[in-house]
């Protein structure tokens, strides 16, 4: 039995739809959204005492639900289909007597004016508009018109649908033209009865008075986790909004049926400013071999830990899942703009989301476990905010690290996965004679700063290396008596301020482009300048090609630690200005004979890689 159509214009053809329901014969045909499904969205909008129009009815059950649960009684049924309309006559004669059923054409209707509170389409506008060929386009413009005509001011149409971008936002943009108040809800999900993997919509247009000259638009969305709506600004962003959720839909229906080969990855937003709150990232572990009670679990990334290797890179994560024994490990990650009320309400919080996300296979009623180091969330308190032409936006936090220590650290905000410099916090020490304080029931605040800078420990490893770097000058015994050091790029100051500390004969000249970051390293990160510390404020590349052409020979040591604001080159450090040979010859000119130049290559194209080592 053949029931589709030969092509999407026969969904608006009657002689389609009669043949369809006869050959279908009595059993009732739902699109899609089934009445328990669509119930609560129906409830808000839907008054006992309204007068409501079914447009495109079929042989849907879902007027004679709405009718026999008491929602509302008189509604008036129409559609282009004779055996459709038939069809529900029988059903309803002598049990359903306020509910009509009238052959009639949408798009020219005999009901008079403002004769209607709700108007409800279940799928219809979906048929219609198939495609937006001007004919299609016409017809769905007389839809509105009609529907516009025979609602009264304060009415509702409620439209039933898939949400098809070109199908959104021409009923966005028409109603929200037409200066009604335009709500879009994601109805609720019925588990793995859902007929289809994309999620129902319901768009709500409240019809308003057209005010001459008004531009202002009211668009909401309002998904299914949440009651109160959220305001978008464009029927762009609200079309955006809602394919974030189909793609969330789709994505949860691949995963659920089949193991992912690669990790994936989603941000989960805050629902009140619409910024990132959540980052997950999705590991299966094919060597594991399942059991009842290793199918899945959620490790939380403790705050300010994201950035470590086995927490921000894919490799390990794959390791942290293989490690913990799961076939499926889902990671989380916390943003630092975001406030969570420990483990217990990140749990809370989650609980519903993640086992969207589930593997198959998982068993019914499987209590799945929340993971973390030490069982906390632990602790990150930003310091300072700022924002500089050259850097851009970034922040200085006091993250908690493994144990008992503290770091601070110095993040760019366009690259927030990266630790752009960072200094471990001295533990405060107690004055002499004064006593320990005993420990409180309740917990310290995460926003006392743990100390002082400690100026003697080195955080990144190529710190240490571009340190041991000055060995090859002969070692301490062969130093020369008075030690030049070049170091190009500030940070924190951690590498000069070593240098400087360390080596007692060192003069450090730094050069910083941005002297905001010079602000930074010295409020944040105990750096100071004086007689045997210098900064210059300018370009490195303009700085050492002044050197070169003024004073050759100047340097016993030059370290490049620079990266670059480039995110679409795969060299984040230098830029590659930095490593090109004219450059490098001038580097050469105000190095001694015997000096040693010291570069911070990070470099994740090979080729890229290969190329710049050839020219050093």
């Amino acid at each position: 039995m053949e029931l589709l159509p030969r092509s999407p214009a026969e969904f608006g053809s009657a002689r389609y739809w009669d043949r369809f329901f006869r050959q279908r014969g009595q059993r009732p045909f739902e699109w899609y959204g089934a009445f328990p499904e669509l119930c609560p969205v129906l409830h808000k909008y839907v008054r006992p005492r309204d007068k409501v129009l079914v447009v495109g009815c079929g042989n849907s059950e879902l007027s004679e639900q709405m009718y026999d649960v008491g929602m509302c009684q008189d509604i008036v049924n129409i559609d282009v289909s004779d055996a459709a309309i038939r069809q529900m006559r029988e059903r309803s004669a002598g049990t359903r007597p306020r509910m009509s059923y009238l052959l009639m054409d949408m798009l020219h209707m005999d009901f008079p004016d403002a004769h209607f509170q709700v108007v409800l389409d279940k799928g219809t506008l979906d048929a219609l508009l198939t495609d937006e060929e001007e004919a299609t386009l016409a017809k769905v413009e007389q839809m509105f018109a009609e529907i516009s005509r025979v609602l009264q001011v304060g009415g509702r149409y409620l439209c039933v649908s898939l949400a098809q971008a070109h199908v959104l936002k021409k009923a966005v943009e028409y109603f929200s033209q037409e200066g009604w108040v335009v709500r879009v809800h994601q109805v609720a999900s019925s588990g793995d009865q859902q007929q289809f993997v994309l999620p129902v919509f319901v768009y709500v247009m409240t019809k308003f008075r057209k005010v001459p000259g008004s531009a202002a638009q009211i668009l909401e969305i309002c998904p299914e986790e949440q009651e109160r709506p959220m305001r978008v600004e464009s029927a762009e962003r609200l079309v955006a909004a809602v394919k974030d959720r189909q793609h969330y839909a789709l994505l949860c229906s691949q995963i659920s049926k089949t193991p992912c080969r690669e990790q994936v990855s989603l941000d989960l937003c805050d629902r009140e400013s619409g910024k990132p709150r959540y980052t997950l990232h999705v590991v299966d572990s094919p060597s594991v071999k399942p059991s009842r009670d290793n199918h899945f679990a959620i490790f939380i990334i403790p705050q300010g830990r994201e950035t470590e290797w086995l927490f921000g890179t894919e490799e390990g994560r794959r390791q942290l899942a293989a490690s913990a024994g799961f076939g499926r490990l889902l990671t989380v990650a916390l943003h630092r703009e975001q406030l969570y009320e420990g483990m217990a309400g990140i749990q809370a919080e989650l609980s519903g989301k993640v086992m969207e996300l589930a593997p198959p296979g998982l068993p019914a009623r499987q209590q799945v476990p929340f993971l973390s180091v030490g069982g906390d969330i632990g602790v990150r308190a930003v310091r300072h905010c700022g924002s500089s032409p050259l850097s851009g936006d970034f922040v200085v936090e006091d993250v908690k690290g493994d144990g008992t220590c503290y770091f601070r650290r110095l993040i760019f905000l366009q690259n927030r996965n990266v630790v752009q410099s960072e200094a471990r916090l001295l533990a405060p020490t107690p004055l002499p004679g004064q006593k320990k304080r005993r420990k409180d029931k309740k917990k310290p605040s995460p926003t006392e700063p743990p100390g002082a800078i400690d100026k003697s420990y080195l955080c990144c490893e190529h710190h240490k290396a571009m340190v041991a770097g000055l060995c090859l000058l002969g070692g301490p015994d062969a130093l020369p008596g008075e030690l030049a050091v070049l170091v190009v790029g500030l940070g924190g100051g951690s590498l000069p301020l070593f240098v400087h500390d360390y080596f007692s004969q060192a003069r450090v000249a730094v050069v910083e482009i941005d002297p905001s970051m010079l602000e930074v390293a010295t409020r944040w990160f105990g750096f100071s300048q004086g007689d045997r510390m210098q900064v210059h404020v300018s370009d490195g590349l303009d700085y050492v090609a002044k050197l070169a052409a003024e004073v050759p020979a100047q340097y016993d040591a030059i370290m490049f630690d620079v990266d670059s604001k480039d995110l679409t080159v795969g060299m984040s450090c230098p830029p590659p200005a930095f490593v090109e040979k004219p450059f490098l010859q001038k580097v050469k000119t105000i190095l001694k004979p015997e000096g040693v130049f010291v570069l911070n290559l990070v470099c994740r194209d090979s080729r890229l890689k290969e190329s710049v080592l050839a020219a050093l």
